[in-house]
C-alpha cells in the first residue's frame, strides 16, 4: 500500500488571523506608523509603518532612520494574550471547539460551523463581520492548519478579507506562493527560509518537489515541517475525541483561590507532572486544553496548539495567558477558582532536535534551563529573571532582564547568546565582570589636579593620573582611550560620550566615560 493512501486526509480548517496583532494589542494609533520591538528588532508593524518602508526584522535604528516619527512599543506576550480574549469569545460563540495557535491566530475545525452557517464562504464572511469591529481580521478556509493559515494571510491582502480554498486544492494553491511565506508558519525560522532562497528554491512548490527524506536528513525536524507546509497538507488531524483520563493533570482547591499567582504556581506543578509523564512515554503535547472553574460555576476552557510541542514552561505560559484574559473580562468570573485542569488533547512522538555541528545547546545549557524552571516554580513567575541579549555599544545595554516564565526552557541559552551581527564601536572582549545598574559618579583628574576633558575631535586635555570614587583616591598606572560614541543623534535619546579604560595602582581595571562633562564609572573588569 502506498504512503499516499495511508496518510490521513487533512481536516477542513478555518484560520482566523488578526494581522499585526501585537501592534493592535498595544493600542497603537491606527493612523500613525507604529511597531513592536523585541530584542531591538521589529517583530510587528502596522500598515502606516509598512507604507513608509519599515519591515519586520528591521533593527530599531534602521526603522527610526526610515521613519523618525515612528511610535515604538515593547513586545509583551502577556498583553497580547490578554487583549485577544474578546476576539476568542466572539469566535467561540460561532465555533466552540477552537484552538489558539498564538495570540492573533485561531484555528477551528470547519465541518460543524460550516454546515450550521450555510457553507464555508458564508462562515468566513460572518466571522469577518463579527471580529472586524474589534480588530482587522482575515479568514482562510482550506484542508489542514497550515494551508488555512496561508489562506488567511493571503486574504489579509484582499478587500473581502476571506479566501476559501476548495477541498483537495490546497497543494496547488500553496505551490505558487513565494518561499518567503514559510517564515513564521509552523515555527520555521527566517534563517531556513533564507537558505532555501540561496539554494534557488523560489516558491513553495519548489520546496514541496524535494524528497521529504532528503529534507529531513539535511534540515531535521524544522525542514520536515517546512516541507509539510509547502506541500499544503497536514500529517496530523485535529483531535476530536477525549484523551485517556490517566493523562489528565488537575488540582481541585479546598478553598476558592482569588490570587492568580497561586493558581499559576499550582499549574506549574501540574505542567511538570504532565510533561514528565509524556516524556517518559516518548511523547510531546501539541494541543493542550486548559480548564479552570470558579466557585460559582463559571468555566474557562481553551485549547492551545503548538506545532513542535509544548514544554512545561510553555504550558504554564498559556495557563497564565488564559487566566489573565478570563479575569480581565467584566463579569466573566465572580468568585474564586476551585479547579484547574490540563488535558493533553493531541500528542505525538517526541522526535527530539537534530544537533547542529556548531553553536548547538550543550547539556550544561539544558541543565541550567531546567534549574531555572524549577526555581521559577518555587519562587513565582515574577521573582526569577534571566538575561536576554539586547545588543548595544555599552555594557549595560547588551542584555536586559526578562521573567524566566516568559521564555521556554529550551530557548534560555539561545536567547542569551549574542546575535544580530556586530555593533560598530562596541568594546572588544573580554567583557567586564561587574556592570553597574546605575553609573557611579567619579572624577578622573590629571597630574595638575584638574578634571580631564575631551574635545569634540577626541583630544585629551591631559593624561589621566587619579581616579576619585567617593572618598577613595586611586592612582592611575595605565590608561587607553578615548573611544567616542555618538548614537541616536536623530532622537531625544541621543547620547555622546567618550570611554576610557583605566588600570589603578592595585591592578584593577575600570571602564569609565565622560558624558556632558561628567565622569561616571560604567564597569569593572575585576
Amino acid at each position: 500500500m502506498s504512503t499516499a493512501s495511508t496518510r490521513a486526509v487533512p481536516t477542513r480548517m478555518v484560520a482566523v488571523w488578526c494581522p499585526d496583532w501585537p501592534v493592535v494589542a498595544a493600542h497603537a494609533d491606527p493612523e500613525r506608523p507604529s511597531v513592536v520591538l523585541h530584542a531591538n528588532r521589529v517583530v510587528a508593524a502596522n500598515p502606516p509603518a509598512r507604507e513608509v518602508g519599515v519591515q519586520v526584522g528591521h533593527r530599531r535604528r534602521q526603522a527610526q532612520s526610515i521613519c523618525p516619527e515612528l511610535d515604538l512599543f515593547e513586545h509583551d506576550p502577556d498583553r497580547d494574550a490578554r487583549e485577544f480574549e474578546p476576539v476568542v469569545r466572539l469566535v467561540a460563540d460561532m465555533a466552540p471547539r477552537l484552538e489558539i495557535v498564538e495570540p492573533g491566530l485561531i484555528a477551528v475545525a470547519a465541518r460543524g460551523p460550516s454546515r450550521y452557517f450555510g457553507g464555508d464562504r458564508s462562515l468566513a464572511d460572518q466571522l469577518v463581520e463579527r471580529v472586524a469591529p474589534i480588530a482587522p481580521v482575515a479568514v482562510g478556509i482550506a484542508d489542514g492548519r497550515s494551508a488555512a493559515t496561508i489562506a488567511a494571510r493571503v486574504a489579509s491582502r484582499r478587500t473581502e478579507r476571506t479566501v476559501v480554498v476548495e477541498p483537495g486544492a490546497g497543494p496547488e494553491f500553496v505551490a505558487r506562493l513565494p518561499v518567503s511565506w514559510l517564515a513564521g508558519l509552523g515555527e520555521i525560522t527566517p534563517d531556513l527560509v533564507d537558505l532555501f532562497v540561496r539554494m534557488g528554491l523560489r516558491t513553495l512548490g519548489h520546496v514541496a518537489d524535494l524528497d521529504p527524506g532528503d529534507v529531513f536528513a539535511r534540515f531535521g525536524d524544522e525542514g520536515r515541517r517546512a516541507h509539510r507546509v509547502a506541500s499544503g497538507a497536514d500529517d496530523r488531524a485535529l483531535a476530536t475525541t477525549d484523551p485517556p483520563p490517566e493523562w489528565w493533570a488537575e488540582h481541585p482547591f479546598d478553598d476558592p483561590i482569588h490570587q492568580l499567582d497561586t493558581v499559576v504556581f499550582v499549574a506549574k506543578r501540574l505542567a511538570d507532572q504532565l510533561a514528565g509523564a509524556l516524556a517518559a512515554d516518548g511523547r510531546v503535547c501539541t494541543r493542550l486544553v486548559v480548564v479552570a472553574e470558579s466557585e460559582h460555576g463559571e468555566r474557562s476552557e481553551r485549547a492551545w496548539y503548538r506545532d513542535r510541542g509544548m514544554s512545561a514552561t510553555s504550558m504554564v505560559e498559556r495557563v497564565r495567558w488564559q487566566l489573565d484574559g478570563w479575569v480581565s473580562q467584566p463579569g466573566a468570573i465572580t468568585g474564586g477558582i476551585v479547579l484547574v485542569r490540563l488535558i493533553p488533547d493531541e500528542v505525538r512522538s517526541d522526535d527530539g532536535v537534530q544537533s547542529r555541528l556548531w553553536g548547538e545547546r550543550s547539556q550544561a545549557d539544558l541543565d541550567a534551563g531546567r534549574a531555572v524552571a524549577r526555581l521559577t516554580g518555587l519562587a513565582g513567575d515574577d521573582q526569577v529573571r534571566v538575561p536576554v541579549w539586547n545588543g548595544g555599544r555599552l555594557p549595560d545595554e547588551r542584555y536586559r532582564w526578562e521573567p524566566a516564565s516568559s521564555i521556554d526552557v529550551e530557548e534560555l541559552a539561545d536567547r542569551a547568546r549574542p546575535s544580530g551581527g556586530p555593533w560598530p564601536g562596541a568594546l572588544p572582549a573580554p567583557s567586564p565582570t561587574v556592570v553597574y545598574a546605575e553609573p557611579v559618579e567619579v572624577v578622573v583628574a590629571g597630574a595638575s589636579g584638574a578634571p580631564v576633558r575631551v574635545s569634540g575631535r577626541g583630544d585629551v586635555s591631559e593624561a589621566p593620573a587619579v581616579l576619585v570614587a567617593g572618598h577613595a583616591r586611586h592612582a592611575v598606572r595605565a590608561w587607553v582611550g578615548p573611544w567616542p560614541v555618538e548614537q541616536r543623534w536623530w532622537s531625544d535619546r541621543a547620547r555622546r560620550l567618550a570611554r576610557f579604560q583605566l588600570v589603578t595602582e592595585h591592578g584593577v581595571a575600570h571602564l569609565v566615560a565622560l558624558e556632558q562633562q561628567r565622569w561616571v564609572l560604567l564597569a569593572t573588569y575585576g
